[in-house]
């Protein structure tokens, strides 16, 4: 088995990581505003933890199924979100959660994984957003979530769910690239502090060896 290389991050500091994020075809996405630290273990646990659930990939079938969650008001805790970019490519992780009975309005947050810090721990870059309703988007005029411009409250959202349920330590905000406005991919219109949510993940206990 070939060892496992883990890259510390080429941009250490907040105020060095890209602002945003991009759709597939180069447009300005979601703002980033997460940077969390520790295994991919150690973040589905504490997003598990907190009453997320992973988003399914985009495939035709989860389509209709969020479809039809929208229309019939029926829940799809999984329900997948729409591929952004950073760094060059697609989110490695996203999580939801749902608010009411479908996934009409909801929480969720896409990770991509961005090296290692000094100690060789994981890093994880997120943009997380609150999607309030579905309306059709100016951008393509396709029907399609449409966003709270007030990414900053999702960001604390998460970041305070996360450490009640014990999946979350030494969270801070920290200054990246002062406050900015803009509008995502679909033109819905988002302002921030533009100040990064940073924490560590909770280590998953051992399992007790058998006696």
């Amino acid at each position: 088995m070939l060892p496992v290389v883990c890259l510390v991050l080429a941009w250490p500091c907040a105020d060095a990581l890209p602002a945003i994020t991009r759709t597939a075809d180069g447009r300005a996405g979601d703002p980033v505003n997460l940077r969390l630290v520790g295994t991919r273990a150690e973040l589905d646990a504490a997003f598990r933890a907190a009453g997320w659930s992973p988003a399914d990939p985009i495939t035709v079938r989860s389509a209709v199924r969020i479809g039809w969650s929208v229309a019939l008001d029926r829940p799809y805790p999984r329900a997948p979100v729409s591929d952004l970019y950073l760094f060059g490519r697609v989110q490695d992780v996203a999580f939801q959660r749902s608010v009411g009975g479908s996934a009409r309005t909801r929480h969720h947050v896409r990770f991509w994984r961005a090296g290692c810090d000094p100690e060789g721990r994981p890093v994880w870059v997120g943009a997380g957003t609150f999607d309030l309703k579905v309306g059709r988007s100016p951008a393509t005029g396709k029907l399609t979530h449409r966003i709270s411009p007030d990414v900053d409250a999702e960001r604390d959202t998460i970041l305070a769910e996360l450490s009640r349920a014990g999946g979350l330590a030494d969270v801070r905000l920290t200054p990246q690239a002062g406050p900015f406005a803009g509008r995502n991919g679909e033109e819905d219109c988002y302002y921030t502090d533009g100040r990064l949510g940073e924490g560590v993940l909770a280590a998953r206990p051992a399992c007790p060896r058998r006696p």
